[in-house]
Parts: C-alpha cells; sequence; structure tokens
C-alpha cells in the first residue's frame, strides 16, 4: 500500500515568482540594489553577533537577546532575497512546488520568532528599569536560555500545522504567483481547493501572534514610561530610556508593517502594494537594524572601537 504523499497531487508541479516586472536596465539596476542591501544586512548583523562574543562586557541579557536578533535577521534575508536576486537575472524566475512550502514554513517560522524575540527584549528592559536591584536575580543565564530556546523551538513545531494543511492544498493552474517569494496570500488565491477554512485559521493565527506580541511589549513600555516619569532629573531620564530607545525604534518600524501587511480588512489587498511592503519589512528593516543598535548604543560602539583599535595594534606589531 503506498503511503499519502505529504501535499496533494496538483496538476502543478512548479510555481513562477513574477518578482518585479521592469525593463532589461532596471532589473540589472534591482540586482545590484538587492545585493549589496543583502551584503550590508548579513555583515552588519554578523558584526553585532562577533562584537557581543568578543566584548565580555556585553555577556549580559540584553545583548544575549540581541545575539539572537541578529541571527534571526541573517537567517529571515536569506529564505527570500538570494531567490530574488536569481529572479532579476532570468527570465522565468521558477521554483519548485516543495521548495515553495519549504520557503513559506521558513518565512512563518521566522516571523513568529522576531515577533517573540521582540516581545522578549520589551520584558528584559522591563525588569532592568522597574526592577533593577532585582535584574540579576530575575534575568538569569538559565532563564535567557530558557527563554530563547523556547521561542526559537516553539515555534519551530508550531508553525509546522498551518504549512502542513496548506501544502495539502490542490494546485490546478495557472501556477504564476505575483510576488518575488511564496507568500501565503497569493498561494490561497491561486489553489483550486476550498481555502476559506484555512484563510481564516492562517490569518486569525497570525493575529494572535502578531497582537500578543504587541500587547506584552506595549504593557512593558507602558511600565517603563511611568517608571521614566518619576525619576526627577531630565538628564536621569534621559539615560534611562536610552537603554532601550534602540529597541524601541525597531519594535515602532517592525509592528507598523506586519500590521499593515497581515491584519487589515481583505478588501484592502492588492498584490502589487503587498509586494512593496514586504520589501520594506524583509529587505530593509533588517538592513536598519544594524545601523540602529550600533549608532543608537554606546556600549556596542565602544565595544567595536576596541575591537577595531587592538586589531590595529597587533597589525602594527606584526608589521
Amino acid at each position: 500500500m503506498q503511503m499519502r504523499s505529504f501535499w496533494n497531487e496538483s496538476a502543478v508541479t512548479e510555481f513562477i515568482l513574477l518578482g518585479f516586472q521592469a525593463s532589461s536596465q532596471f532589473q540589472i539596476l534591482l540586482f545590484f540594489l538587492f545585493f549589496l542591501t543583502y551584503v550590508l544586512t548579513v555583515t552588519g548583523n554578523i558584526v553585532i553577533i562577533a562584537v557581543i562574543l568578543a566584548d565580555h562586557r556585553l555577556h549580559r541579557p540584553m545583548y544575549f537577546f540581541l545575539s539572537n536578533f541578529a541571527f534571526m535577521q541573517i537567517c529571515y534575508t536569506t529564505v527570500t532575497v538570494p531567490k530574488l536576486l536569481w529572479g532579476s537575472i532570468v527570465k522565468k524566475n521558477r521554483i519548485s512546488i516543495s521548495s515553495c512550502f519549504a520557503q513559506c514554513y521558513f518565512l512563518f517560522f521566522l516571523g513568529g520568532v522576531e515577533n517573540f524575540l521582540l516581545a522578549i527584549m520589551a520584558y528584559d528592559r522591563y525588569v532592568a528599569i522597574c526592577y533593577p536591584l532585582r535584574y540579576n536575580s530575575i534575568m538569569t543565564s538559565k532563564f535567557c536560555w530558557n527563554l530563547a530556546c523556547g521561542c526559537w523551538l516553539g515555534i519551530f513545531l508550531g508553525s509546522l500545522a498551518p504549512v502542513t494543511f496548506l501544502a495539502r492544498l490542490s494546485f490546478c493552474g495557472p501556477n504564476i504567483i505575483n510576488h518575488y517569494f511564496c507568500d501565503v496570500s497569493p498561494l490561497l488565491k491561486l489553489s483550486c481547493s476550498d481555502t476559506s477554512l484555512l484563510k481564516s485559521n492562517f490569518f486569525s493565527l497570525m493575529w494572535i501572534i502578531v497582537f500578543t506580541c504587541l500587547f506584552f511589549t506595549l504593557v512593558s513600555y507602558i511600565n517603563i514610561i511611568f517608571t521614566i516619569m518619576k525619576i526627577k532629573s531630565t538628564a536621569g531620564r534621559q539615560k534611562v530610556f536610552s537603554t532601550c530607545g534602540s529597541h524601541l525604534t525597531v519594535v515602532s518600524i517592525y509592528f507598523c508593517a506586519v500590521i499593515f501587511m497581515y491584519v487589515r480588512p481583505r478588501e484592502s489587498y492588492s498584490f502589487e502594494k503587498d509586494k512593496l511592503i514586504s520589501v520594506f519589512y524583509s529587505i530593509l528593516t533588517p538592513l536598519l537594524n544594524p545601523f540602529i543598535y550600533c549608532l543608537r548604543n554606546k556600549e556596542v560602539k565602544q565595544a567595536l572601537q576596541k575591537i577595531i583599535q587592538t586589531k590595529k595594534i597587533l597589525q602594527s606589531q606584526c608589521i
């Protein structure tokens, strides 16, 4: 007896990603822009991880979660951008149906990790500012590892269910996805199966994840703001707020883009607009994060300067 395949038998065996339709000259320009963005994103986030590992003064919960966040950003952009680059230099950007579902899975998984990491980082700042004397006893190394591992493993397993149901849909044609990666909305639109229940369940799950993480993040920052307002000196308030300014900037950019992308009335969906919004939160935001955390964080800048100076000294000694 033959085992049932992981996904339904479909007339479609591969999809064609439309990407950004433009002249050949503009496609070349897009290729170099996205390639440069990808290189800067990966390099910037690797630098953050390397600096945190190299400087023992940064071996604290805040930077432990930041290194997790930087690693997640590298993975997230790697899932989409290389395929986008390939699509800029070929006439038809083909992707097999199994690769499409795999890409969809990792995007959902890494997007969930990003939401929860932002909420965890907000909680870390809440404990540091609102309960400074108890910070070390609350944010222990074991507790931080449990939070990080629970976030990665829990969402890795939890993401299997929606993508498994998605992979069981039938696709009879057409096979053209009006996007530069395999997103859920265009896949549901192309399916010849009844997707009404899956569509409702998927977007309900998206709303739960986004708004739950946003709720805990807002609660943390509301308490932080009340605590900061109790500080009498302006200089003291600015010093305390500077410890969470970078994270707050990233939170604002990310949640505004994601809510507009996934948590809005279905009638307002437009694949052309979605592609532009996707570029913002999946390509530009990961590029901005290293600059936000490095330029607005004195400790990271000092650690980076120390590493550069040490490297120069070693090079001069070798010469």
